[in-house]
């Protein structure tokens, strides 16, 4: 037996229900539709017209993704540091280290350009 077939078999399954999960939420839930439910929604708002070409969006927002981005990649790869920390010894201390300290750059970057100030 080839050893992709229960991959296969357990793909197949879960594809199968997640298709019969929304054929059934399609067919029992209520298809009561109103112009509240089919308007657009932003943040319980009513949207409003913006400028030609949608305007400009400011830049803490962009920076504070790309620090949420940066520290929850710095988090997941200190997960196997801290898993084999023991089987790494020094050398494995010191690359981690070096790693939070080149981290640390971009963080305090943001945090004296202001981007963690919210006016």
């Amino acid at each position: 037996m080839n050893p992709y077939v229960p991959i296969v078999v357990m793909v197949t399954i879960a594809a199968l229900m997640a298709v019969a999960g929304l054929i059934v939420s399609r067919i029992v839930g209520p298809q009561r539709y109103n112009s509240a439910k089919v308007d657009q929604y932003e943040s319980g708002l009513q949207p409003t017209p913006g400028a030609v070409g949608g305007g400009r969006v400011p830049i803490k927002y962009y920076l504070v993704a790309m620090t949420f981005i940066v520290f929850d990649i710095e988090v997941v790869f200190l997960y196997p540091w801290a898993v084999a920390h023991d089987a790494l010894g020094w050398f494995g201390l010191i690359a981690t280290m070096t790693f939070l300290a080149l981290i640390t750059i971009p963080f305090v970057y943001e945090w004296r350009r202001g981007g963690f100030d919210w006016d």
